[in-house]
């Protein structure tokens, strides 16, 4: 009697259940390219079975935590009458598709947009009914293609810098995804991340660090979802830190107006010095003691001896005045002497002057070979970047061919698919005709094809006058 009673209690629990007011969708997610027309399908089911009084709603809210709920529509149904009441924000974008006997409530939504990317609720309200699941949501994904990314860097390449490879698209839903892949020089396909710089790569963002020279190439984003992918491209030249050309040249200038004002002083001094020692044996004592004084300012060494000079006694002029042969001689070898060494000590100064300058046409030299050799590498990259554009250029011409071509084969399908439907249509209809005539002309048939039987001819009246013979 207690297994009875609880098999009862249980079906009364069931059948309470099922007639409970049901609002369902199929689906919770829902996705739909940019500027589909599209349906969201909403069911409900209500234990009466001819409600008097229904409110159907359908709402949306963002997919964010604690978002604005946004009224779309409201449909009254009373008494067998319905009013349908759309926002004014929804107007011509959004129909209800309703039919009260099987419990169909489903919105039409118009040219989908990303501002359409939301949570829909479909909510019934029926008097007399309001236990059970009076609403249910579904997500509408609003896929859309990634746009073309924008890359760009950000730093200084220069050697030892850390810098960042930006890549960004605008627009896409899903949002898209973002990998970097990388060329070297040699336009020879590698990792992004090189060995010996460190790297990391999130969110579009490749970030590298201590680059060289190595790290220099072709680099390539492409930014993914589930329409389809779109690329960007950016050339990344790492050069040394002090490689300014604009420094460089004025540096070299400067050192080139310095190094002409010295050649110049020098030859003046030179000019002057040879000057001076032309008459230094033709004006005999007096025009040496001059020439020795003009040299004094060279070294202490001279400035004594010709202080000396000029301290020499009358006694020893008027000795010379006599013509003192030997004291005369002797004072001419000593200035012979003194001579030889001025000039001895300015060869040495020359040499050395010689010197210096061969060290630095041989530093200007090495200078000039590798400038001509940074030059002569310039010149490649450029050439090989060159070459790169122009097969970059030819690979986008044999696309956009291809995507011409594919969408010239895409209307002469879809012409085909046209005319194909037209044509059974057209079938169709002449099998209707057909079997519509044949069945005519078999109730026809059938009816002139009956046998005349002669029992069914009516009998002869009493009355009927007999037949008149004309011939005779």
């Amino acid at each position: 009697m207690d297994g009875a009673l609880t098999v009862v209690f249980l079906t009364c629990l069931m059948v309470s259940g099922v007639s409970a007011l049901q609002v369902s969708m199929p689906k919770s997610l829902y996705e739909y390219a940019r500027g589909d027309n599209i349906t969201l399908p909403c069911s409900f089911k209500s234990k009466l079975p001819s409600p008097k009084l229904v409110v159907i709603s359908w709402s949306l809210e963002g997919v964010q935590a604690n978002a604005k709920e946004t009224l779309i529509l409201t449909y009254y149904y009373n008494d067998g009458k319905g009013t349908l009441d759309i926002k004014s924000l929804y107007e011509r974008r959004v129909t209800l598709d309703i039919d009260m006997k099987t419990g169909k409530a489903n919105l039409k939504l118009s040219s989908i947009t990303l501002s359409d990317n939301k949570v829909f609720e479909c909510r019934a309200q029926i008097l007399g009914d309001d236990e059970g699941v009076p609403a249910a949501t579904a997500r509408l994904v609003v896929l859309v293609a990634p746009s073309t990314p924008k890359c760009e860097i950000q730093g200084e390449p220069h050697y030892g810098n850390n810098i960042n490879l930006t890549c960004h698209s605008k627009e896409g839903s899903p949002p898209p995804t973002y990998k970097w892949e990388s060329r070297d020089v040699r336009d020879l396909p590698r990792d992004p991340r090189i060995p010996g710089t460190r790297s990391t790569e999130r969110n579009g963002v490749l970030s590298l660090f201590n680059i060289t020279r190595d790290t220099s190439g072709y680099y390539t984003c492409t930014s993914t979802n589930k329409i389809r992918s779109a690329k960007c491209n950016i050339t990344l030249a790492v050069v040394p830190r002090t490689m300014n050309v604009g420094a460089t040249g004025g540096i070299i200038a400067g050192v080139v107006i310095f190094l002409l004002i010295l050649v110049i002083v020098i030859y003046c001094c030179c000019c002057r010095k040879k000057k001076d020692k032309q008459p230094e044996y033709a004006m005999g004592v007096r025009e040496e003691k001059n020439n020795h004084s003009e040299a004094a300012g060279n070294g202490d060494r001279r400035r004594s001896d010709e202080e000396a000079r000029v301290r020499m006694t009358s006694d020893d002029h008027d000795r010379y005045a006599d013509g003192s042969e030997s004291g005369y001689r002797e004072e001419e070898s000593d200035r012979r002497r003194d001579y030889d060494d001025r000039q001895k000590d300015y060869d040495d100064r020359r040499s050395d002057y010689d010197d210096r300058r061969s060290g630095y046409n041989d530093r200007r030299s090495d200078y000039d070979d590798r400038r001509s050799d940074y030059n002569d590498r310039r010149s490649d990259y450029d050439d090989r970047r060159s070459d790169y554009d122009d097969r970059r250029r030819d690979h986008d011409d044999r696309r956009r061919d291809h995507d011409d071509r594919r969408s010239d084969y895409e209307d002469r399908r879809s012409d085909y698919t046209d005319r194909r439907d037209n044509y059974a249509d057209r079938h169709e209809r002449y099998d209707d005709e057909r079997r519509y005539d044949d069945e005519d002309d078999r109730r026809t048939n059938s009816r002139y094809d009956e046998p005349y039987d002669d029992r069914d001819r009516p009998a002869v009246p009493a009355n009927k006058p007999k037949r008149r013979d004309y011939d005779e």
